[in-house]
């Protein structure tokens, strides 16, 4: 009779990496930086999350899957077809894609909310977008700094919100950011959730 695991060794963590979609503006490294990420949260057996797009997500999408990972992507689309060839998005590199049909907006709910920590990679809009919406959510969240654009803004706008810190971690290293990460996520198991942030 086989042994019944607990939910605990049942679940794995599903990390969701924002970022730019046009790198143009990043550091020259943060494609590198985000396959890194890539491979190293399919190195320790978790569950990539992206929005299904081009740039810093496909990017990271690519290392996972070389590393042997799995990648879920949620898609802005209602399906596949106008993921192609309306929003011109790729579909290599994931296991699974979910066609949400809620365009960018819905999808960037969506996509932070399925996940169990964001990690923010350089980015745009949509990257501050996803990253105040996994801020109010109480969510942890990392930050790779010196990689550009949104990514080395937010410790200045959170430091200047009069909000709190939040559950915001920072570091330059991959590893180093992702141990963080996983160590905020673990708060979260212990606490059964209670570590989320409620407004008052």
């Amino acid at each position: 009779m086989a042994t019944k695991l607990s939910r605990r060794h049942q679940l794995k963590y599903k990390i969701c990496i924002s970022g730019a979609a046009d790198t143009g503006h990043c550091a020259i490294d943060a494609s590198e930086k985000a396959e890194e990420m890539g491979r190293e949260i399919a190195r320790r057996g978790m569950v990539l999350v992206t929005g299904a797009t081009i740039g810093i997500p496909y990017w990271a999408a690519k290392g996972a899957k070389e590393e042997g990972g799995m990648v879920i992507g949620l898609s802005p689309a209602a399906s596949e077809a106008a993921h192609i060839k309306t929003y011109k998005l790729p579909t290599d590199y994931h296991d699974v894609i979910v066609y949400t049909g809620f365009e960018y907006s819905g999808r960037n709910l969506l996509l932070t909310r399925s996940a169990d920590a964001v990690i923010n990679i350089c980015g745009r809009m949509g990257t501050l977008n996803e990253f105040t919406i996994a801020f109010e959510d109480g969510k942890p969240i990392g930050v790779l700094e010196g990689t550009g654009g949104t990514a080395d803004e937010l410790r200045d706008i959170v430091g200047r919100m009069h909000r709190g810190p939040g559950r915001v971690v920072y570091s330059k290293d991959v590893k180093e950011l992702l141990d963080k990460v996983v160590a905020e996520i673990e708060k979260d198991k212990k606490n059964h959730g209670n570590n989320r942030y409620v407004k008052g």
